[in-house]
């Protein structure tokens, strides 16, 4: 392939041009981007698979924390959804040293023996500390991080830029078809672009794809926020280690903190709430005054083909669902992973292939983000009513077979890039105490008493390493800030 188009240039957009630009890097890669249509900006969470971006191109860390106002992600405590908050945070000794082919022993031994659930959790997410050593030996904390998406972007287009990718500000004003359906060129105010590709990230607008027949598939039956607000505050003396999500009348705010201040909204079902009766409701809840930044209305869903001749979607464009587990980024990710191994060469069963795994995809990011409403809160309209909610017949299959086994990686076999894998089930659906306890206490004491003391010792192990030397969360942020060198 010769060349290839992006239009857009918000993360979705610099991610899969800087993903491409290194899987592909004879290809003349192009981005053309609208200095009309904005970004949120109020600060953005990742998950883990950022951290796979990061290494597969190159990427330090360290300056994603000095030129991004980064503050690291340990995980996401839910608060106000239980009677006690509970938290996703998985450790590497739940995900790694205790999964027995498969069986994920570690969080076993937890739901067994009716630990509190945030007992599972990285115990530093609970102190706000990180081990020194991740800042004298140069290694991260993490591989989740909060930034300051105003300055993630500038520092990825910089990095565009050194890397040879060409940036093109200028607005798409029309798709020009051939007479087979494929793009032949787009035609923007300053210029004509043709290419042997094109890639839109071009948020709800959908410029490139809308034109080649794609139809969005609503959520909206199992997935009931459907608006947000958006709106920054001010710094703080510390920031912990996770995303707050806090349950309200209408749905739920997030809180992410960056480098100066916070990223905060109001997801809500406007059914029962609308934009200024949700501002009340924060400044009752954080009791002063906010300015709204943003107020986005949203179909929660998919395009039912992303990829359709030469033509692909991705981010917004392709898809979106509430920002309640920071998927956004994550599935764009992985949606651009999956394209580097199908892109040269391509035929229309690699485009099959593909809208059919990113179909599973979105279906798993559905799935995991409806568990989180399966909860007892009822002390609003609100929250009666999302009990009668149906619940998506691939998560009722699951479900049904989760009452008597944990999770397994077999449970997930139909694509390598979901987004959401047993472990984050587990940890929510322990939070949301979803589980029959008897049935998974049973299971876990089928094991031998040697593998179950294995099991034991390595748990044990890791709440030793919390006694090393730690510091505190903002105080190793100021560190990497006050270096005069960033190394990788």
């Amino acid at each position: 392939m010769k060349s290839l188009i992006i239009v857009g240039g918000g993360t979705t957009g610099l991610t899969t041009a800087l993903i491409l630009k290194k899987r592909f890097p004879n290809t003349k890669i192009t981005m053309i981007k609208s200095d009309k249509i904005g970004i949120l900006g109020v600060g953005e969470g990742t998950t883990e698979h950022w951290i796979d971006f990061c290494n597969y191109c190159e990427l330090s860390y360290l300056d994603i924390i000095k030129k991004c106002d980064a503050t690291v992600k340990l995980g996401i405590v839910f608060e106000g959804f239980t009677p006690e908050k509970y938290i996703h945070c998985v450790t590497p000794v739940l995900t790694n040293k205790t999964v027995l082919a498969q069986y994920h022993a570690g969080f076993a031994y937890y739901i067994s023996n009716n630990i509190n659930q945030t007992e599972m959790s990285d115990q530093n997410i609970l102190v706000n500390k990180i081990h020194l050593n991740h800042f004298v030996n140069k290694t991260s904390p993490s591989n989740q991080f909060h930034f300051n998406t105003f300055k993630l972007n500038e520092h990825l287009v910089q990095i565009c830029k050194e890397r040879d990718i060409n940036i093109i500000t200028d607005d798409i004003l029309e798709v020009n078809l051939n007479e087979t359906g494929y793009i032949k060129n787009i035609k923007g105010k300053i210029n004509n672009y043709t290419s042997d590709f094109f890639i839109d990230c071009t948020g709800f607008q959908k410029i490139l794809i809308s034109k080649l027949g794609a139809k969005w598939q609503s959520y909206k039956k199992y997935l009931k926020m459907n608006e947000a607000i958006a709106f920054p505050t001010k710094d703080t003396e510390e920031y912990p280690l996770y995303t707050k999500i806090k349950a309200m009348s209408s749905g739920w705010i997030w809180r992410t903190p960056v480098y100066g201040r916070w990223g905060n909204g109001y997801v809500y079902d406007n059914n029962y709430i609308n934009a200024d009766q949700a501002k009340k409701e924060v400044e009752s809840v954080l009791k002063h005054d906010i300015e709204i930044f943003k107020n986005v209305k949203f179909d929660p869903g998919c395009l039912d083909r992303p990829w359709i001749k030469n033509c692909l979607a991705l981010g917004i464009s392709a898809s979106f669902v509430e920002p309640l587990e920071a998927s956004t980024i994550s599935v764009s990710i992985n949606q651009t992973f999956l394209l580097t191994h199908l892109l040269e060469n391509y035929n229309e069963n690699d485009i099959k292939e593909y809208n059919n795994k990113t179909k599973h995809i979105m279906e798993n990011i559905r799935d995991f983000v409806f568990i989180h409403y399966l909860s007892k809160k009822n002390d609003t309209q609100f929250w009666k009513n999302i009990k009668d909610v149906e619940m998506p017949e691939t998560l009722k299959f699951n479900m049904e077979k989760w009452q008597y086994r944990l999770p397994i990686e077999e449970d997930f076999k139909e694509t390598y890039y979901y987004v959401f894998w047993p472990a984050n089930f587990i940890s929510v659906m322990y939070g949301l105490n979803l589980f029959n306890k008897k049935n998974i206490k049973k299971e876990y004491l089928s094991y031998s008493k040697e593998i179950r003391t294995y099991v034991e010792n390595c748990i044990k192990q890791e709440k030793e390493e919390y006694k090393l030397p730690r510091i505190n969360h903002k105080e190793y942020l100021q560190l990497i800030k006050n270096e005069n060198s960033i190394n990788k």
